[in-house]
């Protein structure tokens, strides 16, 4: 692509801004008057718990309901985030640094008395910019970092079906893009199905909402994740059948462990006396779960986490390293991320931390690493 037609591209239209606004505004409206379960959050460090209206699947539902009705009536084309994605792309961004700046402003000139919203505000304008200020802050009742994480995974579940729809109409759809575009619609289906597991990830409990998150969320997630429908979509992969099961296997064992493993840390933070695997659970020090998957290594859930994301890939065969930047950058992420979480719980934990990395010594991938 020639380079002046690329920059061109991402230079955001008056229509790719409207479907941005109709898709937050749609968001937010939804989120308050749809019914749903509503979950206390895991207790903060003060005691206090948050409350979550976990309605994203009905959301969702109603959602790609009334695309499916305006693309009808041709109101709303389906290949809009297809032919426009660049322009989306740019859109999101700003609208990303837009919010981290609203953030950081509001941040540091609140006066919240609860613990889980007032500042933390280290002095440090990269840190302060980029990790956030405010654990939960909130915007017309709205927890904004719970909104962002659901807006994420709704919009990388719309452009795959955008580029479906483009395939479709182009003639390519290909076994690859069929196998990619169910593997992702399971996942991001559970994930809302399960959405108030998400209340008790450390996301929601532990990160500041700055820029990391809110780029993470909002771009990151929904853009990079379907680089791989992007790429089917313009170069065809036709998998044997060998091929197809093995791909399939992948994706079953990585939902296996990663839904697995926090159904367990999810229900064990509800109820400490759970039953793990038909057993009593083995826990440390009354704080660490060491059981079921938390018995096998520290951080399980990210070696699930890692062969969903390469089962993503893996329709794409094995021709280009373009389909596979997803789970190379997410392993360097979740090793990052797992120092990360390491530092944090030696330091909240001291002697029970140390207690469990003895009776679990592997961080990810049980005698590897």
């Amino acid at each position: 692509m020639d380079l002046g037609v690329l920059l061109q591209s991402l230079v955001p239209s008056s229509q790719s801004v409207a479907v941005l606004v109709f898709y937050f505004v749609y968001l937010a409206i939804a989120g308050k008057i749809l019914p749903g379960r509503v979950i206390r959050g895991v207790p903060l460090s003060d005691g206090s718990q948050l409350r979550y209206k976990c309605n994203g699947l009905f959301a969702l539902i109603l959602l790609i309901a009334l695309l499916g009705i305006s693309a009808k009536m041709r109101i709303f084309s389906p290949l809009v985030v297809a032919d426009r994605g660049l322009e989306l792309l740019s859109a999101t961004f700003i609208f990303s640094v837009l919010v981290t700046v609203m953030l950081y402003v509001t941040g540091r000139n609140s006066s919240y008395k609860s613990s889980s919203l007032k500042p933390h505000i280290t002095g440090n304008f990269i840190d302060d910019w980029w990790f956030g200020i405010q654990l939960n802050p909130q915007f017309m009742g709205i927890d904004l970092k719970f909104y962002f994480v659901r807006a994420g995974m709704m919009a990388w579940l719309l452009i795959n079906l955008s580029i479906l729809a483009k395939s479709i109409q182009d003639d390519s759809l290909s076994r690859s893009m069929i196998l990619y575009q169910i593997f992702c619609a399971l996942y991001v289906l559970d994930y809302f199905v399960h959405e108030e597991y998400m209340t008790s990830t450390w996301d929601i409990i532990a990160e500041r909402l700055g820029f990391m998150l809110v780029f993470g969320d909002l771009v990151w997630i929904p853009f990079t994740f379907s680089i791989q429908g992007w790429w089917l979509l313009h170069n065809k992969v036709e998998l044997t059948f060998a091929a197809m099961v093995a791909n399939c296997l992948v994706f079953l064992i990585g939902y296996m462990v990663f839904r697995g493993a926090n159904k367990q840390k999810h229900i064990f933070k509800k109820n400490p006396k759970a039953p793990i695997w038909g057993k009593p659970p083995v826990i440390i020090g009354g704080k660490l779960l060491a059981s079921g998957y938390w018995g096998i290594a520290r951080h399980c859930n990210y070696l699930g986490d890692l062969m969903l994301a390469l089962s993503f890939s893996l329709p794409c065969g094995i021709s280009s390293l373009i389909p596979y930047f997803y789970p190379i950058y997410l392993l360097i992420l979740l090793i990052w991320r797992e120092r990360r979480d390491e530092t944090r719980c030696a330091q909240k934990y001291k002697d029970i931390w140390a207690e469990y990395r003895r009776l679990v010594p592997w961080r990810i991938l049980p005698y590897v690493y």
